[in-house]
């Protein structure tokens, strides 16, 4: 499903250079739960954006089903991301003058694919994540926790092959940051979509069928 091959990525800061990535290689197979761990800066925002076809590596391959994302080009990418891949952000990304259910039918909006099958799967995905009552709300009626519930069905709406979440509990409370997850691991494993998460939690690592820990920009273990 995912597979990089000596991946590094640098960054130019001022007259210095920030090696993000040092020689990464790793695999995902399809329906996989993942979960990327690591201290601060070593690298686990970076991997996530370059798997997600956000970012593109310094040297190195990325490939995405197959699809080499190190050489394609910017508008190949932008439809791979449209078609391939859900996200879920920690600061959840929701438009404030769109309703939860516009919110969440955004990404099949910009591809042009607004229908009926695809409101109704809309309102299906608001039932299960627990906000078909808020669907005509505004974002800035929601808590912490539905918003992120609704950022996720937003990654959900136009059935990704790839779910990437970076630290998708990091702004929210112990009871709401369970909820989150078990709703990600629960309709990951019921819609078969791959799921990588960058989190410091180590509760949350538990929760995945393997975690790969990065240290320095390089890994430093995969269990």
């Amino acid at each position: 499903m995912l597979e990089t091959r000596d991946l590094h990525k640098s960054y130019e800061a001022g007259e210095a250079r920030v090696d993000a990535l040092r020689g990464v290689t790793l695999k995902i197979l399809p329906g996989e739960i993942v979960a990327i761990t690591g201290p601060s800066g070593c690298g686990k925002s970076t991997l996530l954006h370059i798997l997600g076809a956000l970012d593109t590596p310094t040297s190195g391959q990325a490939y995405l089903e197959g699809h080499p994302l190190h050489s394609l080009s910017d508008d190949k990418l932008t439809a791979l991301r449209r078609l391939k891949i859900g996200f879920v952000f920690q600061f959840f990304h929701l438009l404030p003058t769109l309703t939860v259910e516009e919110n969440v039918l955004l990404p099949l909006l910009l591809s042009g694919r607004v229908n009926t099958p695809a409101r109704n799967r809309a309102r299906d995905l608001l039932s299960t994540v627990g906000l078909s009552d808020r669907s005509h709300h505004r974002p800035h009626q929601l808590s912490g926790g539905q918003l992120q519930r609704a950022a996720l069905a937003r990654a959900l709406i136009h059935q990704p092959s790839i779910l990437l979440a970076d630290e998708p509990t990091g702004n929210l409370d112990s009871s709401s940051s369970t909820m989150v997850i078990d709703l990600i691991t629960r309709l990951a494993r019921q819609e078969k979509t791959t799921v990588v998460l960058v989190t410091h939690s180590e509760e949350i690592a538990r929760t995945a069928h393997r975690r790969i820990a990065l240290v320095d920009g390089r890994i430093h273990s995969s269990s």
